[in-house]
């Protein structure tokens, strides 16, 4: 038995900021933002609705799709580095107002690369007969730990949630390998002080690297070639790293997701929310295979190989 994803939902704030919002607030310019980042806008969460409560939403919409309840759940993983509060988790704050009963519950930091643990994480409950479902949420209120003041980082962020549940899947379906990583002595070039902090010329040399080098890696451990990808998901973080992802898969543009424009980088809701974009364009298509990669603060990355479909 297969682990794989079985339903999906995700949740974006209703306010748009647009590059031009941006240029009334600090010395920047549309032109800037886009050659260099490839943001056109992003969403920005009310005052009033905090990490939860997008995860939340985005948790109903996954068990809807998914087709089953909140009761059958049996593990709740939220990938996050702006929750609520210390504690308690997201995890358990959304397991009690979805009616989660009998769900264990757990936050999962690991920055931008947050969704992809948490898949793998859930894929080792689920294939080892432990559990059936797990909710895999990744979602980030990243406005409140962004300084408005720094044109470097206030143009890059935005908010929003994504949303799995991983089940079993038919034969030939669901993930078939993965790769997860780690560089501590990385973790100086992207933090949280009291804002984002960020080196943007160390973050890009390491993830330019280690995006397209883990892309190859998985398809090498599925036995897999370039030519066998139908779809790539990168993190959404800047379109001059998710091109040299592409390029190194020798993927052509339209094999690419690029929701970054609409959306910024969201941290670990960049990939489910980029996802649900691509399956209701019909991009994504059953047994097509997609490859996922993300990286992020800590340094941490990730990358997933798995062949769409229930």
């Amino acid at each position: 038995m297969r682990a794989g994803i079985v339903g999906m939902g995700r949740y974006l704030p209703e306010k748009i900021v647009t590059n031009q919002d941006l240029e009334k607030m600090m010395d920047t310019s549309d032109e800037w933002i886009r050659t260099r980042t490839g943001i056109e806008q992003r969403r920005i969460a009310a005052d009033d609705v905090n990490t939860s409560d997008m995860a939340f939403a985005a948790a109903q919409k996954a068990i809807q799709d998914a087709g089953i309840t909140a009761e059958e759940i049996d593990l709740i993983l939220v990938a996050t580095v702006t929750p609520d509060s210390p504690f308690p988790s997201v995890a358990c704050r959304i397991q009690e107002r979805l009616g989660a009963k009998k769900a264990a519950a757990m936050d999962v930091s690991a920055a931008c690369a947050g969704f992809m643990y948490g898949i793998v994480t859930a894929k080792q409950f689920i294939e080892s007969h432990v559990y059936k479902y797990v909710l895999v949420v990744g979602v980030e209120k990243l406005s409140k730990i962004t300084d408005w003041n720094d044109r470097n980082t206030a143009v890059l962020f935005g908010d929003g949630a994504g949303a799995a549940i991983i089940g079993p899947v038919s034969e030939n379906r669901g993930i078939l390998s993965f790769e997860l990583g780690a560089d501590g002595t990385g973790a100086k070039h992207l933090y949280q002080d009291e804002y984002i902090i960020m080196n943007g010329r160390e973050v890009f040399k390491f993830a330019v690297r280690q995006m397209g080098e883990s892309c190859v890696h998985v398809l090498e451990k599925a036995g897999l070639t370039k030519e066998d990808v139908d779809f790539l998901i990168p993190h959404q973080a800047n379109i001059r790293i998710m091109e040299a992802s592409r390029q190194r898969l020798e993927l052509p543009e339209e094999k690419m997701s690029k929701t970054v424009n609409k959306y910024g980088n969201t941290s670990s809701a960049s990939i489910p929310i980029s996802i649900i974009e691509e399956v209701e364009a019909g991009k994504i298509k059953d047994d097509d295979l997609i490859v996922m990669v993300g990286f992020g603060g800590g340094l941490t990355w990730g990358a997933i190989a798995i062949r769409w479909g229930k």
